[in-house]
């Protein structure tokens, strides 16, 4: 086996024993849980979340089953868990077409637990978002730049440069730029367990 061959198959190694790791940590469980969900001895998932085993397929089915993911997306997420890196001109930017209204992902593409979002909304800008686009995530909201008036539900919030709000439970929200000027925010967002 070639040098490069060994690094490439320790780097996968390390990508799907951390995988594992975040998956079972994002849901909140144990070892003990992870091991009563799949039949995996806590001992072997330990060992693997460790780096110390590398897991079988028969072990790597079972664990993206108790996770309810199949085992090709429990692996295609652990082969991104090496883009740890974002750099500003390789983050993907999504520009509203009607509005202006800019989005641009932060976060590394590599399924971590928490996604950072830089949204520009410009003057006079309204964007309304349904409940069901707030329902599977906990998000909070820090003006960068200029203000932000933003309806949660039947609240209002006025939100000026530093301000930061954590949404409440899932409702309907609406987004407006009401001034003169360009608001700049960024929005950070988890799964809800």
């Amino acid at each position: 086996m070639q040098r490069n061959d060994v690094h490439d198959e320790d780097r996968q190694a390390r990508a799907i024993a951390e995988r594992i790791r975040l998956e079972r940590e994002t849901r909140g469980w144990s070892l003990a849980e992870l091991a009563a969900r799949s039949g995996v001895s806590k001992a072997m998932i330990s060992k693997v979340e460790r780096c110390e085993a590398s897991p079988t397929a028969t072990v790597l089915g079972r664990l993206s089953g108790a996770f309810g993911l199949p085992l090709s997306v429990l692996l295609a997420l652990a082969e991104r868990e090496g883009d740890r890196l974002a750099r500003r001109d390789e983050q993907p930017l999504w520009i509203d077409p009607d509005t202006g209204y800019t989005r641009r992902t932060l976060s590394p593409g590599n399924g971590g637990q928490l996604e950072l979002l830089e949204v520009v909304l410009p003057p006079g800008v309204r964007v309304p978002y349904p409940a069901s686009a707030f329902s599977f995530q906990h998000q909070q909201i820090y003006v960068l730049e200029g203000r932000l008036d933003f309806m949660e539900g039947t609240r209002s919030h006025q939100l000026l440069t530093g301000d930061c709000l954590q949404l409440g439970a899932p409702s309907d929200c609406v987004f407006v730029n009401a001034s003169d000027q360009a608001t700049r925010y960024l929005v950070a967002l988890t799964r809800r367990g």
